[in-house]
């Protein structure tokens, strides 16, 4: 089936783009974006999913607010025919301008969130390293991913009551990656199960500061074993300054009590050559993604066929635990990073499950 982008010329497989070049049912492509003000008053993520193989697209927002209320939106539809729309229900996305300006909206809707934001980037994007992993046999992953940070303006309306985002004052994030994804979506059935680990850590930060910034993807097993990583520093397009890629990260992290959230720590990005840089952590907010679909969430996940067309949203009372027992798993926090006099504010991403003795804990 030819669509609009079979028009210009960046084929790469003798194939229409409403194609793939495997018959993998987990081949993603996804965006995701992060918008958040400086004082940790208001956190806004957001994603679109593609998934050419099970003919779905679908998409989330999470709106956050003074930590005790998250707005929650979900749609999905039938990828086809509208295949080269990137439109889902109420949500759409548009390339402004290419690896510098995005815009990403809610029109109207029945779940009492609505928005509309420009992330502008200010810094390069960065290229991660390509992620690949083979289990038994199957390729459980196979992925490209690049980031970009920036800042953000536009507005936020939830309940009536309007946020006005602007570039001095609102930070914000992206990402976008494609292919053979694992975790976050609906896994294979009729197949041999997959291991479940020991004990894992999955850990990806975006920050800037003035001029500059840093990102990393890590993975550790239980015993903080590297499995994965990719990491460099980024400095603003046209800056005579190319990224420096980093080789490995050390962290030491503190945690609530009652949650595996951080409350504060330090990490070091270590290079080849030069001075490691190192940044202490102070989170501000805390967006639970589990709920935007990532590995599922009253009854919404991430490539899940939920007919032609859907759409559903919630309020959750963050300030109730058994709220917060249904939703923890993966979160996104805002967070105010330093270095020195410097100051800068990101994302600071974390899953850590079962054993993992470094930070204290020994079991599921």
């Amino acid at each position: 089936m030819l669509t609009r982008y079979d028009e210009f010329l960046c084929h790469q497989i003798p194939e229409t783009f409403d194609c793939v070049d495997t018959s993998a049912r987990e081949w993603t492509e996804r965006i995701w974006f992060s918008a958040h003000d400086l004082k940790g008053n208001a956190q806004l993520i957001a994603g679109f999913g593609v998934y050419p193989n099970r003919n779905i697209m679908d998409a989330f927002a999470l709106f956050v607010i003074d930590g005790k209320t998250q707005y929650c939106v979900r749609a999905s539809r039938e990828l086809r025919p509208a295949i080269d729309e990137v439109r889902v229900g109420p949500f759409s996305y548009e390339i402004i301008k290419p690896m510098e300006t995005v815009r990403f909206s809610l029109a109207e809707n029945p779940h009492r969130l609505a928005f509309q934001l420009d992330l502008r980037g200010t810094l390069a994007p960065h290229e991660e390293d390509h992620q690949f992993n083979r289990t038994r046999g199957r390729v459980l992953e196979h992925i490209k991913r690049y980031v970009q940070a920036g800042r953000v303006s536009g507005w936020i309306e939830a309940d009536g009551v309007r946020y006005e985002a602007n570039e001095s004052t609102w930070y914000g994030e992206r990402d976008h990656s494609w292919g053979i994804r694992r975790g976050g979506g609906v896994p294979e059935t009729g197949v041999q199960p997959g291991e479940i680990p020991a004990g894992y850590l999955h850990n990806f930060v975006v920050a800037q500061f003035d001029g500059w910034g840093i990102t990393y993807h890590l993975r550790e097993d239980a015993d903080a074993r590297v499995l994965a990583f990719s990491g460099a520093v980024m400095y603003p397009r046209g800056n005579d300054r190319s990224e420096r890629r980093a080789i490995r990260l050390e962290h030491h992290l503190r945690f609530e009590s009652e949650i595996r959230h951080i409350n504060g720590g330090t990490i070091t990005l270590h290079f080849e050559d030069g001075d490691p840089i190192e940044c202490s952590i102070r989170p501000q907010s805390a967006c639970y993604l589990k709920a935007g679909g990532y590995f599922g969430f009253r009854g919404f996940t991430h490539g899940l066929w939920l007919g032609p067309s859907f759409l559903d949203g919630h309020v959750l009372n963050l300030t109730d635990p058994e709220i917060i027992r249904e939703v923890a798993f993966l979160e996104d926090m805002a967070c105010e990073f330093r270095r020195g006099d410097e100051v800068g504010y990101g994302i600071f991403e974390l899953v850590l499950i079962g054993r993992y003795p470094k930070y204290g804990y020994l079991s599921y």
